[in-house]
């Protein structure tokens, strides 16, 4: 075996020297930024962004609860439609002055006002049948207000459908622009 040899002190003073980190000044740094702080914050700002972005977007329709008729009500001094219209599986059921409407929004009567056409729902139809049944008085000319009803297994576009279809002919006339929303029983 090969001895080894002893550094001298000098020696060892050079190797701690050379080995021994280097504090630079702040003129002579070494050139790295650290961005990770800098990238969770814009992390953080993306996602906030990223979740309010669909919140924004949502589509809103406006309506209105039904009035409650409490103490204080009025009874209406002209004649009122009341019109409320009922989703079901096979189409939409309607109610005007306290009747049924019969299918074809002729008269009063038992049934569905309007059958579903094929596996949709008909809401021409059903908008030709409530622009009829405004028409049919000079007393339902400046009604506005219209309740909605649906079963609770119809799907939410049915829903959509019908207000829609209420609200305006297909020229532009409005029908019944303030829709309530009332519960099937």
């Amino acid at each position: 075996m090969a001895e080894t040899e002893k550094l001298s002190a000098a020696q060892r003073s050079k190797i701690r020297r050379l080995s021994a980190p280097k504090e630079l000044a702040p003129d002579e740094e070494g050139g790295e930024l650290n961005i990770v702080p800098f990238l969770d914050i814009i992390m953080n700002v993306l996602m906030f962004v990223l979740a309010t972005v669909s919140v924004t977007f949502t589509a809103t329709i406006d309506t209105f609860p039904p009035k409650a008729g409490g103490a204080g009500a009025r009874p209406p001094t002209q004649a009122a439609l009341g019109l409320t219209i009922l989703i079901v599986p096979d189409g939409f059921s309607m109610k005007a002055k306290g009747g049924n409407v019969a299918p074809g929004c002729d008269s009063l009567g038992g049934g569905l006002a309007v059958a579903k056409a094929g596996n949709d729902y008909d809401y021409v139809a059903l908008n030709k049948c409530v622009a009829k049944l405004k028409a049919s008085s000079d007393a339902f000319v400046d009604e506005t207000s219209v309740t909605v009803s649906a079963n609770p297994n119809i799907p939410y576009y049915a829903v959509i459908g019908t207000i829609d279809a209420v609200r305006k002919t297909d020229d532009g006339k409005e029908l019944f622009p303030d829709v309530n929303f009332g519960l099937a029983k």
